[in-house]
């Protein structure tokens, strides 16, 4: 079964302008055929027109003065037909006068009639030449319609010798076998020569189309290469990009068990060892209460460094370590780092929570933790007594934070580039597990800060 749909484009369009040059071959063909009958006909009509005026004028003269034919010019037409060359191209014809009476007719019964001067009987009276191929169905056609099926029917007016006053119309009757012959050839040699000029014309265009398609063909096969070899290029890229996402999120992960380790190490080697040294130097002190009062004071000296030495140690411990967040929910974890921040800093945070999810990956709660935390820290520091605000939502499947304040603000040229830790450091927290990260602040405007972070974390141990 004939598919369309199927071929390509250069058969498809070879196929639509093949039916389209046909069709344009036959409409053409059709109306050189019609002009060509046409031309051919007036042609034929008006030579012997011409040749009909110089037999028939003379004997019509005498309309002049009368308004019939006399005898002896009634004669003189009957033997036209008969005895002069005129009748071997002439098969009948009529003669009327401007009223519409026949005055001369092969059957004498219409002699004498009057008919309606209409159609081409009317413009022959207004001075043109009219021609036709009749079917021969008027009334007053009944004596040729004996002997013919079509003829050719031509109005010739006849004018008077010496001026343009036409004195009557002479119709007259042609066969078309001959102008029919000569029709049809001339209708051949347009329909080979209108044939020949479509097929040249579709050749060429075939020709051209076909080239173009083999190119468009190779063009595509090529693309289709590079769309391939692309495809594969973004499914590793995908792979990779999962792989990195997974490698940072265990990467977030160890390190805060790095952290932990670390601050547990310090709790529990130098602070340990420090306060072993309070004590000792306590006693020490002691000794010398009495008899040296100047070892006791550098005693003293020691000791307040020591005691210094240790909050300091104890401080960092405890900012290394993260809560056990890992069995708590999400929004518990923001609660937690909030709370934190308002027990230690005696500061009331306004916490707007949209709809959040229960669980979320461990690495997107750590980092959410210390981003709070950090971007809290920063605010209270540098914002000072101003109203601060954490706003938490879900947004097309990604957690988003808005940590902002009322405070001064500050140029994001002056800190973008000055090497600052905390907001380097959340950046980089943000970014590693495929999240954004934006600081929004100026003069005057208080600043915001604003974290987006990924609810997914790809699954797959190929790290």
């Amino acid at each position: 079964m004939f598919a369309f749909g199927n071929l390509t484009l250069a058969r498809q369009y070879m196929f639509v302008s093949l039916l389209v040059m046909l069709a344009g071959m036959v409409m053409i063909g059709i109306w050189i055929s019609q002009q060509i009958e046409t031309a051919v006909t007036n042609r034929t009509a008006a030579v012997t027109a011409l040749y009909v005026d110089s037999y028939i004028s003379p004997h019509l003269q005498g309309l002049a003065q009368n308004d019939t034919l006399d005898t002896v010019d009634i004669q003189a037409l009957e033997r036209l037909l008969v005895d002069t060359s005129l009748g071997q191209q002439i098969v009948s014809f009529k003669i009327w006068s401007p009223n519409g009476t026949i005055l001369y007719s092969p059957n004498p019964d219409l002699i004498g009639q009057q008919f309606a001067i209409e159609g081409e009987l009317a413009q022959a009276m207004n001075g043109d030449v009219v021609t036709e191929v009749s079917s021969l169905d008027k009334e007053e056609q009944a004596f040729e319609r004996q002997y013919w099926d079509t003829l050719i029917e031509t109005y010739a007016p006849a004018r008077a010798a010496g001026n343009d006053n036409i004195l009557a119309v002479s119709e007259f009757y042609q066969t078309s076998d001959g102008l029919a012959a000569e029709i049809r050839t001339a209708q051949i040699r347009s329909w080979l020569l209108v044939s020949a000029v479509m097929t040249a014309v579709y050749l060429l265009l075939a020709g051209l189309v076909g080239r173009a398609s083999r190119t468009i063909v190779t063009q595509q096969s090529q693309l289709q290469q590079n769309v391939t070899q692309l495809h594969a290029l973004l499914e590793q890229n995908q792979q990779l990009h999962g792989r990195i996402r997974r490698a940072a999120a265990r990467t977030t992960a160890l390190n805060e068990q790095h952290l932990r380790r670390i601050s547990a190490d310090l709790h529990d080697g130098p602070a340990q060892d420090l306060a072993l040294a309070l004590l000792r130097i306590e006693s020490l002190a002691d000794a010398f209460d009495q008899t040296q009062p100047a070892v006791k004071q550098d005693f003293h000296t020691v000791h307040v460094a020591i005691a210094s030495a240790m909050q300091e140690l104890r401080t960092i411990s405890a900012g290394l370590r993260l809560p056990e967040i890992n069995t708590i929910s999400l929004p518990e974890t923001i609660h937690r780092a909030i709370s934190d921040f308002e027990h230690k800093t005696r500061r009331d945070v306004v916490i707007t929570l949209g709809n959040l999810p229960e669980a979320a990956p461990l690495p997107v709660k750590i980092t959410l933790y210390r981003v709070l935390k950090e971007s809290l820290a920063n605010s209270y520091r540098h914002a000072g007594k101003q109203e601060q605000a954490v706003h938490v939502y879900i947004e097309r499947d990604e957690l988003h934070a808005e940590i902002s304040d009322t405070g001064q603000g500050f140029e994001l040229d002056d800190v973008v580039g000055n090497g600052r830790l905390g907001l380097s450091g959340m950046r980089e927290r943000v970014e590693l597990l495929g999240g954004q990260f934006e600081v929004n602040s100026a003069p005057g405007y208080g600043t915001t800060i604003r974290a987006v972070l990924p609810l997914t974390i790809p699954e797959g141990d190929d790290v």
